[in-house]
């Protein structure tokens, strides 16, 4: 397989327009500045400064706190509004691979005929490239969802994030021979410093439509519902294999859900496409 490098390969053609900075990172910029000024000016004034400059960073905080926003950068939380994707819903499958669940989820989808798309960690992905290689070859996509997916990933720096999710580029690239074209944050948390990167990476963030929350929830029955509540062409859908719930019999949530959730989406007219299929990847 020809082993690519995401840094060096500078004579790829970008996939995503190069966009303006967030009007809320210009924003938070403008008023640091603004606040120095006025310290500047009046001394005595630092703490009404010092509070105003306390505040923009929990206005940011709180954005970031919000997986759905798109206050901090373009995010994909339903696929594009063009006349392919009228009948598609965005099957999402988060924190793999996982030795024992994606295997059985990769044969569910074939059973079904369905192709997902699969955000990997790279540090998992490292360690089982057969399975990485054997989700593209089953017709599905791989996506970054950063390196090593910490909690502190949204409390992180602008060096820290680009080495992060660069070095999920460089494995999941190495591994599968496609570059990622889609981004998840780490539960989809994330800081100002965030999009710059991911635009000089050409990453798009992508968030969801609805999810199941099954990482913490065990019964089939409330994920699967949480999932299609409102149903509706364009969904991104968030499901996750590694690191699913157990059901009350001990089996991943995610192969309980899975094939009520398919036949749903399917009596309702709807098919299934990845994202780049969606984005005309």
């Amino acid at each position: 397989m020809k082993q690519l490098n995401s840094r060096t390969d500078a004579a790829a053609p970008r996939r995503w327009p190069r966009t303006a900075y967030p009007p809320v990172s210009v924003a938070t910029v403008a008023w640091h500045g603004v606040a120095l000024a006025g310290w500047l000016v009046d001394p005595s004034a630092w703490p009404w400064w010092l509070a105003s400059v306390m505040v923009s960073h929990v206005i940011v905080v709180s954005i970031g706190l919000w997986p759905r926003s798109s206050l901090l950068g373009p995010n994909w939380t339903r696929l594009p509004d063009t006349p392919c994707n009228a009948d598609a819903i965005a099957l999402t499958i988060d924190d793999g691979p996982d030795p024992v669940v994606t295997p059985m989820v990769l044969d569910m989808l074939d059973r079904h005929r369905v192709r997902a798309t699969f955000f990997c960690i790279g540090q998992r992905a490292a360690l089982y490239p057969a399975l990485m290689r054997e989700i593209v070859a089953r017709g599905h996509a791989v996506e970054n969802h950063s390196h090593r997916h910490v909690h502190t990933f949204s409390m992180s720096l602008p060096h820290w994030l680009t080495k992060d999710i660069d070095a999920a580029q460089q494995t999941l690239e190495a591994l599968t021979g496609e570059r990622p074209m889609f981004f998840r944050a780490p539960a989809g948390l994330r800081n100002l410093f965030l999009q710059p990167v991911l635009q000089r990476l050409d990453l798009r963030l992508a968030a969801w439509t609805r999810r199941g929350f099954d990482t913490r929830e065990g019964d089939a029955d409330r994920v699967l519902a949480r999932l299609i509540d409102g149903l509706a062409a364009r969904d991104i859908l968030l499901v996750h294999d590694a690191s699913a719930a157990l059901t009350s019999t001990g089996q991943p949530v995610v192969l309980a859900v899975l094939p009520r959730l398919i036949e749903t989406v399917c009596a309702s007219g709807l098919r299934f496409v990845t994202l780049r299929e969606a984005g005309g990847g």
